[in-house]
């Protein structure tokens, strides 16, 4: 990854940061997006180097597109473009509000659009490699979830097409379904207190949480000459969580 251009819209905090930081550590350059400017400045500050970072809302196509142009003039065609903006939290689909709803579609799936496509101008064609950040929601339905299931979806068939698509440019398109991850905001809102994790560890077949470190080795493998054959892939990274089925999914989920 030595001088390769990467862009992580995301990429301020949890498993997009670790992602960040792998690449940052492999001699990469490094450009994270993030709505908060206090986030964005000390991600810039712990990755060190020559890394940029910009404030910017994924649901706001312009203001992304402006933050991928100014990361190409700087350092050149786009090597790496990793998309994994979200939003989550518990609510039945009865209590759900149509904003809310909304508001979890256009960070995920919209969000994640925005940044494919305004990337695209910049990206390395042949060679270029874009990575999504998706959930096992997206093909698990899960109860207090139907936004997130609903976005998720989207997100895979978006990388998935693009994968058709933008394969005879010589770019891959691929997706990571990180499943329980341990210090991540995700985990702290889906499972608050001690009773369901124990549950949660007990469905999952490695018997542990993740880490934040496993998945950035996973995108860093996924996005490198090593997988250069590999486009279009849904992969789970969850210990064989996603392997129960929806029924784990929604029992070690807290209910509202």
């Amino acid at each position: 990854m030595t001088k390769k251009v990467v862009f992580i819209a995301g990429g301020t905090s949890g498993i997009n940061l670790s992602i960040a930081q792998r690449f940052a550590a492999a001699g990469a350059h490094v450009a994270v997006l993030s709505r908060s400017a206090d986030k964005v400045d000390a991600a810039v500050q712990l990755l060190g180097g020559d890394a940029l970072g910009y404030a910017a809302d994924v649901r706001d196509y312009d203001a992304v597109a402006a933050a991928l142009a100014d990361t190409s003039r700087r350092w050149g065609a786009i090597d790496v473009l990793v998309s994994g903006a979200a939003g989550n939290f518990l609510s039945p689909a009865e209590t759900l509000s149509a904003n809310g709803f909304k508001a979890v579609v256009d960070i995920d799936l919209l969000g994640t659009f925005n940044v494919l496509r305004a990337a695209f101008a910049h990206l390395r064609k042949p060679g270029a490699s874009v990575l999504t950040i998706t959930a096992p929601q997206s093909w698990l339905p899960t109860r207090l979830q139907v936004h997130v299931c609903a976005a998720k979806a989207g997100v895979d068939q978006l990388t998935r097409t693009l994968a058709l698509e933008w394969g005879s440019h010589g770019i891959r398109v691929n997706a990571i379904a990180p499943g329980p991850i341990a210090d991540t905001e995700g985990m702290k809102r889906l499972v608050p207190d001690a009773h369901r994790e124990r549950a949660l560890i007990a469905s999952i077949p490695l018997a542990r949480y993740g880490t934040k470190d496993e998945i950035a080795e996973v995108a860093s493998w996924l996005c490198s000459d090593a997988a250069a054959y590999i486009t279009g892939v849904i992969l789970p990274v969850d210990g064989g969580w996603s392997l129960s089925g929806s029924g784990a999914m929604t029992g070690a989920i807290a209910t509202c």
